[in-house]
């Protein structure tokens, strides 16, 4: 790099990138920071909001006057494997009001039907319906068909909880969820679930999944009123449902490939405009494995290019921006520091202390997420790997769907088409 770049461009990118994770760290909506979770209950508790306490529990919080009806509706497609796990925690859900559930079998070929209704004849009558899914029409997206569907099945539920067949919840967590949109008057609150990462590739790629999507969405934005900032998380979003009537309802994102994105942006845009809530939280976890390399690799590359709009220049602009902003720190400090050991002059100390100083910051940036997986924070410094694995994916996202390939997922062929 000493050789192809002048030293001075070189550190001057350097600490350009060291200022601009300065003002990540201190500006950027506290994106780093993992306190943000599910409101205390009562308005008397707004100073403490984001402090990253315990999510409340029905027993010992607050209730509502009277508490409204939940449906919750389940997208499921060939996930007769991962159910036995996860549809049990929402059966069992304790919750004071109405609340059932419709798991809509999205053309499933593995028995998904057949084990949830086994699984929902040891809950409470009438907790499960399994409704049978019909093919999506022309322009809609699988899993936001799946969601209508579901919807239409609701009955007159005031609340939806759209979820995820790979989700599990900790007793309570409905009637959280519940007080939270009641307390303040939310049209929805989304919790980001914690995902699997227990084998090698998901601690490596897993975390920094989470923070890379944090940093594109930070999370006190999407939850402040008036800013334009709006996200979700697609594992756990509970919707007052007049709130997405006002919005316009489902049909207005059928095309988008990105739900959880797409209907945050609804409901906190035009005409709606509805008080939005997304935070962390470990009482709602993902038990999709996502063991190998190539499975995770998939996983992003799948959306990658659909989140950057197809755009050939926002890719260029996005892997030149992971390239500077993560690689150079490090690639400047590793090679300064290897320069002043070979006897470089004051320029070879500049050149490390500017990519020290990038790295060390975008390191500390990267802890609070790894303490939220419980893995060591001695793992920060490894970000800008990752982060070029991500570029790669991301790369790899643009070539499918130039290649006419979209993506696919349980075996269905997800189109290339522009999004809504």
């Amino acid at each position: 790099m000493c050789q192809a770049v002048p030293v001075p461009v070189a550190v001057a990118a350097c600490l350009l990138a060291a200022i601009t994770w300065v003002y990540l760290l201190a500006g950027h909506g506290g994106y780093w920071r993992t306190g943000q979770r599910l409101p205390p209950p009562g308005r008397e508790a707004a100073g403490r909001r984001g402090s990253g306490g315990p999510t409340p529990r029905a027993d010992t919080a607050a209730s509502p006057a009277a508490w409204p009806g939940v449906t919750a509706v389940v997208p499921a497609r060939n996930e007769a494997a991962v159910l036995p796990g996860t549809l049990p925690t929402l059966l069992a859900q304790d919750y004071p009001g109405a609340f059932r559930i419709v798991l809509v079998d999205d053309d499933s070929s593995d028995g998904t039907s057949e084990v949830a209704a086994s699984l929902g004849r040891q809950a409470p009558p009438g907790r499960l319906r399994v409704l049978p899914g019909r093919p999506p029409p022309p322009g809609w997206a699988g899993k936001v068909w799946a969601m209508q569907q579901g919807l239409r099945a609701a009955d007159d539920a005031a609340y939806i909880l759209f979820t995820d067949a790979d989700i599990g919840y900790a007793p309570g967590v409905v009637a959280a969820l519940v007080r939270a949109a009641e307390d303040d008057d939310r049209g929805m609150v989304s919790q980001m679930a914690l995902l699997r990462a227990e084998e090698f590739w998901e601690r490596l790629i897993v975390p920094a999944f989470v923070y890379f999507f944090a940093q594109l969405y930070p999370f006190r934005r999407v939850s402040r009123p008036g800013a334009r900032t709006a996200a979700a998380a697609g594992g756990c979003m509970l919707v007052r449902r007049r709130a997405l009537e006002a919005a316009g309802g489902l049909e207005c994102i059928r095309g988008a490939r990105i739900d959880d994105v797409a209907l945050g942006r609804l409901l906190k845009g035009p005409p709606a405009r509805v008080r939005c809530w997304l935070g962390f939280t470990t009482d709602v976890t993902s038990r999709r494995p996502y063991p190998s390399l190539p499975s995770l690799w998939d996983m992003v590359a799948r959306s990658a290019y659909t989140q950057l709009r197809y755009s050939p220049a926002v890719l260029a602009a996005t892997l030149a921006g992971l390239l500077w902003l993560y690689a150079l720190p490090s690639a400047a400090a590793l090679g300064g520091l290897g320069w002043l050991a070979a006897g470089g002059g004051p320029a070879a100390g500049w050149l490390a202390a500017a990519g020290l100083a990038g790295w060390a910051i975008m390191s500390v940036s990267y802890v609070p997420v790894l303490r939220l997986y419980r893995l060591s924070p001695w793992r920060a410094p490894a970000l800008p790997l990752v982060a070029l694995m991500y570029a790669v994916m991301t790369a790899d996202s643009a070539r499918r769907y130039h290649l006419g390939r979209g993506g696919q997922w349980k075996g269905r062929t997800i189109p290339a088409g522009r999004p809504r």
